[in-house]
């Protein structure tokens, strides 16, 4: 008879996908993950696989739990520009609840060029992102509170690398004052 689970699949989860975003890929040790999950290292391997398998479902994980977050902040206004700068808002205060940074970004730098795999993941990750960006803009234009003047897949392009360019400068010592400012500067081109 099979046993059952005696933690909660999601929970250890989402420690392994902190623990993965804190320290990055290499330096994350097999050992390291059981410490940090609270489970034993069978159990981890029965219900992830290896390290890497683990680490795909972390980044899986990741990315429902930005989306979501997103969906929920463009969700709850009408302002397509205020949606856009909610979603920047978020990334800027998401230093408070998650760690330092973008895991997506992070695996971007650590992993793509070593694994065509994951630096498709990725990839796909941030199309959806800019995405997101060209839907609100075209979703402006059309209500009429965005220029139609406006590229849509330039500055959808454009508004995502700066949403990464921030995700990037929140692990470095620049404060919050001075990354509002380069939010605010970089939705003028909504203007």
């Amino acid at each position: 008879m099979a046993r059952s689970k005696e933690f909660d699949e999601k929970a250890v989860l989402r420690k392994a996908m902190e623990l993965f975003w804190e320290q990055g890929y290499e330096k994350t040790s097999m050992q390291d993950l059981v410490d940090h999950m609270g489970i034993n290292r069978r159990s981890m391997y029965d219900t992830f696989g290896d390290k890497r398998s683990l680490f795909l479902a972390s980044l899986n994980h990741y990315e429902e739990l930005i989306v979501n977050e997103m969906e929920s902040i463009i969700s709850s206004t009408s302002s397509i520009k205020q949606a856009i700068r909610d979603v920047f808002i978020f990334i800027l205060n998401s230093i408070e609840q998650y760690p330092k940074g973008c895991l997506s970004v992070n695996t971007a730098i650590e992993l793509s060029l070593l694994d065509k795999e994951i630096g498709r993941i990725v990839t796909k990750m941030f199309n959806r992102t800019e995405d997101m960006f060209n839907d609100l803009i075209k979703r402006g234009q059309t209500s009429g509170e965005l220029s139609k003047e406006i590229d849509s897949d330039n500055t959808s392009r454009f508004l995502h690398n700066n949403l990464v360019g921030i995700r990037v400068l929140i692990k470095t010592n620049y404060n919050k004052k001075e990354l509002e400012g380069i939010i605010t500067l970089a939705l003028s081109v909504l203007d």
